[in-house]
């Protein structure tokens, strides 16, 4: 594993029985912080360059069949709060243009309770109850363009680890054909059900269970995001990605930080450390 000198390979003796029966680019030198103070440093120092802020949107995306929305006029969760959200992400270095256009279409304050729908487009995460968050926008796009990086079009199958409210999982299924989301909180699986329904994605399969296991009846996998962090990545992940495959996850305790995994051979491995994070912790098991 890296020391966040440079990626290393590793060859991982995995077993079998932890998933029986269940059914980079290193950036090392971003060491730009999870909050929205970082994010208006970053955004100080493009707008330094002297650079236009621009971005272009993937034009293979499904054309919006939203439902009604309750909220639509609201100007705290207009479209255009949520293009200069995008705006944002990209000036802090965030580029991958499918990735973009898919944060541009899906509308984060569908997943939040009406009462936070006005916070939902600032950079920041905010509940979504049983101690749990929905993420920062900059980190769910930066993490995805990690998975994506070396993609021009979209990927074909995905596994997220933690569904949480469904935000990321909706965002997922517009860069991938394939899009599988995990959660063991049964009641958030149900809210995830219930927000991302009137979205009718049909690229999107949610699952009840544990994510440590991930879905091996689902793999393998081109890519696997983890929404929580552990103190290292669980090995039973490791099987389900594919050959080339890219897995990215906070890894830490106290201090948190990005880790890419890429999947080079069917027994190797290589991983890099990129910026500091912060996100809830990863937990065994179910509950609910």
């Amino acid at each position: 594993m890296s020391d966040g000198k440079g990626p290393t390979k590793k060859r991982f003796p995995l077993t079998l029985d932890l998933v029986s029966g269940l059914g980079g680019r290193g950036r090392s030198e971003l060491a730009a912080l999870n909050s929205r103070q970082t994010a208006t440093l970053n955004a100080a120092r493009h707008a330094a360059t002297g650079k236009p802020v621009t971005y272009a949107k993937a034009p293979e995306m499904r054309p919006p069949a939203p439902p009604v929305d309750k909220l639509a006029n609201m100007p705290l969760v207009s479209e255009a709060v949520r293009k200069a959200m995008v705006q944002r992400i990209v000036q802090q270095g965030v580029k991958d243009p499918m990735v973009l256009a898919a944060m541009e279409r899906v509308p984060r304050h569908y997943f939040l309770e009406p009462g936070l729908a006005p916070q939902a487009y600032i950079d920041a995460s905010l509940p979504i109850g049983y101690h749990q968050t929905i993420s920062q926008p900059y980190i769910v796009a930066r993490m995805i363009e990690v998975m994506r990086e070396g993609v021009s079009g979209k990927l074909k199958r995905v596994l997220e680890v933690g569904t949480g409210c469904g935000y990321q999982a909706a965002v997922l299924a517009e860069v991938a054909d394939e899009v599988y989301s995990v959660e063991r909180i049964r009641p958030l699986h149900e809210l995830a059900r219930a927000n991302l329904r009137p979205l009718r994605i049909p690229n999107l399969r949610l699952h009840y269970g544990d994510g440590m296991a991930g879905l091996p009846q689902c793999g393998p996998f081109d890519g696997i995001i983890l929404a929580a962090a552990g103190l290292d990545v669980p090995q039973a992940l490791f099987d389900q990605l594919a050959i080339g495959g890219r897995l990215v996850a906070p890894v830490g305790a106290g201090q948190q930080r990005l880790k890419l995994i890429v999947r080079t051979q069917r027994n190797e491995w290589v991983a890099d450390m990129l910026e500091p994070c912060h996100f809830v912790p990863l937990k065994p098991g179910t509950f609910g």
